[in-house]
């Protein structure tokens, strides 16, 4: 079935001075001749992007975009309009954000997160409001589960998170680490689905699973650094998390651990892999 707004595989039909002529159940749709790849064949099969023009067309193009329809992106503003915002989403067509989809007015060179969606007559729009697309009335997720995570709004608390495209979580502030911005994407892990549907997310693994995940991370870098990293127990929690994205407290568990087994050496300026200044 064709999917507007998505990509899809569709066989060629005819080639034409237009370009190519691509089968669909809903007809004939063209593939202008500026995206025709060299040596396009009819009866071969291309994957495409498939969307309405500007006449309500449908239209395919071998550009890449950005975002698919039912997925989240941060895109900028390439200009507000008297409809609202037109948001550059890696094809010629630019993809609109409309008055009343938009949380804050949108202004040139900003970059938003978005929504993709089909309106009523089919075309491809975006809304920054983020929350009406997530629904928690249906949890599907257990304890300890691993996640992806899209940050989409600050608050008190933390940061609001989108949970695997589907649901709403909170990550609460003392795990945010590298200071990461709205539509940065992580790995997390449900701590806990509360009564009232709201998830608390972590980014740290429980148990030893967490641990391990530390020590990898310590030994990874250490790997790409020479062997030496200038972090002790008296480095500030601050400078840790730039460093590892690791709490302090998790640092200090993940070295000691580290240090009993052989596998690092303390230093007052540092840590360093053993033997690692050995000739």
């Amino acid at each position: 079935m064709l999917e507007i707004g998505r990509y899809n595989e569709l066989e060629v039909k005819k080639l034409s001075p237009q370009g190519a002529y691509l089968q669909s159940e809903l007809g004939e749709i063209l593939l202008p001749r500026r995206y025709v790849p060299a040596g396009l064949q009819q009866g071969d099969r291309l994957r495409v992007f498939i969307y309405l023009d500007s006449e309500d067309r449908l239209i395919a193009t071998t550009q890449r975009a950005r975002a698919q329809v039912g997925e989240f992106a941060l895109l900028t503003v390439k200009e507000a309009g008297a409809i609202g915002a037109f948001l550059d989403w890696g094809l010629d067509k630019d993809i609109l954000v409309p008055f009343a989809e938009q949380n804050v007015p949108m202004r040139r060179g900003e970059r938003h997160l978005v929504r993709l969606y089909l309106d009523k007559s089919e075309r491809v729009s975006a809304s920054a409001r983020i929350d009406r697309f997530l629904d928690n009335e249906r949890i599907v997720l257990e304890q300890g589960e691993e996640v992806d995570l899209v940050i989409y709004q600050f608050t008190d608390l933390g940061a609001k998170v989108i949970i695997n495209g589907i649901y709403s979580g909170l990550l609460f502030k003392n795990e945010l680490y590298g200071r990461p911005g709205i539509g940065s994407r992580l790995k997390g892990y449900v701590k806990k689905v509360r009564d009232d549907k709201k998830i608390d997310v972590t980014l740290k693994k429980s148990g030893i699973q967490g641990l391990d995940t530390s020590r990898d991370r310590i030994l990874k870098t250490l790997a790409t650094t020479g062997g030496f990293l200038p972090l002790t127990d008296k480095s500030s929690p601050d400078v840790i998390a730039e460093v590892l994205k690791m709490s302090k407290k998790t640092f200090k568990k993940a070295v000691g651990s580290l240090y009993k087994d052989g596998f690092i050496d303390l230093k007052e300026e540092g840590i360093e892999i053993r033997g690692s200044r050995e000739k």
